[in-house]
Formats: structure tokens, sequence, C-alpha cells
């Protein structure tokens, strides 16, 4: 075991400090942990009211998990060969040098994750009121406050060790993955008796909106995204080389999955008009299969589902904070462990402090949605990196590669130029300005960042 100083200088010092704990069960558990959260309980509706179609609402879920998984199946190249903790900003970093991965911390801490919290807590938030018996549209305040404390909650459980949120999360999982596959059987098992029909899979009359299709699509990828957060925390996975890349593709097939199925049986319970104006769409599925109890039940299972969600969270993401202080490219002291936990506490705390400030200043609706614009141009800009990294890097240890190279990755990063166009067709003034502040980082990068401290760069080839 190493001492541990107050700030690492190294990445081989950082990596040192962090103990490799987490195997293929407990890594995919993390995947699914952190995927399926709020997203599947809370965005359907708005999906269906902007591509009011039953077989084009499925689509769209399908297209979702579709990109994810060809974007699972890249990083995962990139997880294996560079198995170091930041994940994201590890590949931008290595692809496409220092600015890029600075511009992503940067993202990730006044925009990326912030939102992501937020987002999950207000949902955890109205589905715990619900299960309290109380309506979470008359108490707007309790919402916000109770959000909160499930933020700073989820922080507190990730400095106390990464085996406890690496526990919570992938209970969680367990207990969130079986309840969906339980909701789709009953639905088909027993939605004929609730007035369930496959009649409400015909074809609608409503036009499909080119245009609406792709803020569709946005909201389908915040119920996918995270699909390769898990890669936040390599540098804590036992064997990464053969565990991240597995735990990624596996995690990631299952979410498809079951993303699908459970789509499938809310629109045979109900039609796709009532899904749209549904806020809850999980528990009316249920209330109308079980009445009061299946509502009741739901909701519990809801409650549990972004709580873990919003562990897992706070599991990798402040990760990303550590190996950029590691770096010289973020404050030093976001770089301390704790002495006896051996957690990132400070970085983890940052984290917790600036999603409870989101949370309590912005609607579940603008936080999605600046997740997903802030986020993903960074993903596919670091998956265009394997191109990159294939020709200037070929000595580079690659003991997984992408199957169906050069086209998977082209595909996914074609849908991350579709997303980004659509956006600022569709929505520019929100979708200018949350590019705007992903790109002040560019001044305060050049300004304080701009050259590395001595020592501060991990060497271009690490040995693990």
């Amino acid at each position: 075991m190493y001492a541990v100083p107050s700030m690492p200088t190294s990445a081989h010092t950082a990596n040192a400090q962090l103990v490799r704990r987490l195997g293929f069960w407990s890594g995919t558990g993390i995947v699914i942990g952190i995927t399926i959260g709020s997203g599947i309980f809370r965005t359907p509706a708005s999906i269906a009211a902007r591509v009011p179609d039953p077989a084009v609402m499925l689509g769209v879920w399908l297209a979702g998990g579709l990109i994810s998984l060809c974007g699972a199946l890249s990083v995962a190249e990139l997880a294996a060969a560079l198995p170091h903790t930041g994940g994201w900003y590890v590949y931008l970093r290595e692809g496409w040098g220092r600015l890029a991965g600075f511009l992503f911390g940067w993202s990730e801490l006044v925009l990326i994750r912030a939102s992501a919290a937020g987002a999950i807590s207000t949902v955890f938030s109205e589905y715990f009121l619900r299960s309290m018996g109380y309506d979470p549209a008359a108490h707007d305040t309790a919402t916000d406050y109770v959000a909160a404390g499930a933020i700073v909650l989820a922080g507190a459980i990730n400095i106390r060790g990464v085996q406890l949120g690496a526990l919570v999360a992938g209970a969680s999982s367990a207990a969130k993955f079986g309840a969906l596959a339980f909701l789709v059987l009953a639905a088909f098992a027993l939605g004929g008796d609730a007035g369930a029909s496959t009649a409400n899979f015909t074809a609608s009359s409503v036009p499909v909106d080119v245009g609406l299709f792709g803020l569709a699509l946005i909201s389908v990828l915040w119920a996918y995204d995270g699909f390769a957060d898990l890669s936040f925390a390599a540098g804590e996975v036992i064997e990464p080389q053969r565990h991240l890349p597995r735990a990624i593709v596996v995690g990631t097939l299952a979410i498809v999955g079951i993303y699908l199925a459970t789509n499938a049986a809310y629109l045979y319970v109900s039609p796709i008009e009532a899904v749209a104006t549904s806020r809850l769409i999980a528990a009316d599925t249920m209330q109308a299969l079980f009445g009061q109890i299946g509502v009741a039940l739901v909701s519990v299972v809801v409650t549990i589902s972004t709580l873990g969600a919003l562990v897992a969270i706070m599991l990798s993401a402040p990760r990303i904070f550590f190996a950029m202080a590691d770096d010289k490219l973020f404050f030093q002291a976001v770089a301390r462990v704790h002495p006896r936990y051996r957690t990132p506490y400070v970085a983890i705390a940052l984290a917790a402090a600036l999603g409870v400030l989101f949370v309590l200043t912005r609607t579940f609706e603008q936080l999605a949605d600046t997740f997903v614009l802030s986020i993903w141009p960074f993903y596919g800009l670091a998956i265009a990196g394997l191109y990159r990294l294939r020709r200037v890097r070929p000595d580079l240890p690659r003991p997984y590669k992408v199957p169906g190279y050069p086209v998977l990755p082209a595909i996914f990063v074609a849908a991350v130029i579709y997303l980004v166009g659509n956006a600022l067709v569709t929505d520019p003034v929100w979708t200018g300005v949350t590019f705007a502040v992903v790109l002040a980082g560019v001044p305060v990068y050049l300004v304080a960042f701009r050259t590395p401290g001595s020592g501060s760069h991990r060497p271009q080839s690490t040995s693990r």
C-alpha cells in the first residue's frame, strides 16, 4: 500500500492510490446502474408527444440503442488501450491534445455532471414523494430540497468508499432491471384484463416531423447515456484490458433489450396519446395492471433506481476532475485522496455541490437537454480520435479492437453530427447558449492551463 500525499503530482502516483477493486460483474452493474436512471421512467411522454406514431416511437428507441451500441463497441477499444482514471477525458486528451481534454473537463464541471445529477435527483424526489402519498406537482419546493438531499447522500456514500458506492449501484441495478422485466411480463400477461390492446401499435395518421424526430432522439440518448461511464473509474477496475470492454458492451446490450421491451409494454397498455400525456408512465402502467398497489410498488422501485444511478454518477464522474488535477489541468486540491477511505473526496464533494446548485435552479427538461447537448459532441470527438490514434500510435497496446472498423465508429460520429445539426436548426438559442458555455473554457485554458507543469502530463505510452 502506498502512502497518501495530500496532493498527488503524477499519474503513476494517482493510479497507485486508487486501488483496483471493481470486477466484471460490479463493472456491468455500474454501467446498468448509471444508464437506467430516470430516462425510461420520465422521457417516454416527451418522445411520444414529438413522434406520435407507435412504430416511429419504438424506432427512435431502437435507433438510440444502436447508436449507443456503436459508441460502446468503439469506446471499449479506447478503454482497453487507455485504462486510466478519467475515461472520456483521457481519450480526448490522447486523441486530440490537452485543450480537447480540458474543454471536456470544463464542461463536466460547469454543465454536464451537475445537469445529470440534478435531472436524476429530480425524478428520484418526485417518485419518492409519490411513494409517500404526496403529489410532487403540489410540492415543488419540497421536490427541490429532497432532490438536493439525495445528491448530498450520494456524495457521502462515495466518499466513504468505492466498494460501498459500487455495492449500492449494483444492488439498485438488479432491483431496477428486475422491476422493468416484471413490468414487461405483467403488461403482456395481464394487460388484456386492463384494457391493453395490440391495436395500440397501429400506425398513427399524424405525420412525424423530421426535426421533432431529432429532438426525440435527444431525449432517448439521455435515457441511454451512461454506457461508457465505467471508463471514468478505469484506474479502479481489475484487469481493465479484459473487464472494461466486456462490462461496457454487455451492459449496453442488456439496456437496449430492456428499453425496447419496456416501451412496447407501455404502448400495449396505453395508446400513444395517453403515453404522451403521462409524466409518470411507469406508475400509470402499473396502476392499470394492479391499482394503487402497483403505483406504490413502481414508485419505490423508481426511487431505488434513481438513487442508484445518482450514486453511480458520484462514483464515476468526479474521477475526471481527479485526473485533470493530476495532469495540472485543474486545481491541485481536487486531486486529494482521503487518507482513510482512499477516494477522491474533494472531487466528489465538488460534483455534489454543483449538482445541488443546478437542481435548485433548473427544471428537469432543461437539465436533461443541457446534458445531452453538452456531452455528446465530446463523445463523437473521442470516437473520431480512434482513427487518429490508430494512425499516429500504432504501437499502443490494443487487447480489444472495435469490430466493423472503420464503419461502426463512423456511424456513431455521423449520428452525433446529425444530433448537433438538428438541435442548432430546431432550437438555435438554447443550443447556442450551451455551446457558448462550453467554448468559454478556451480562454480559461489559455490563461491558466496552457503550459503543462513539470511532470504534469501522463506519458503517451503508459504501462499497466
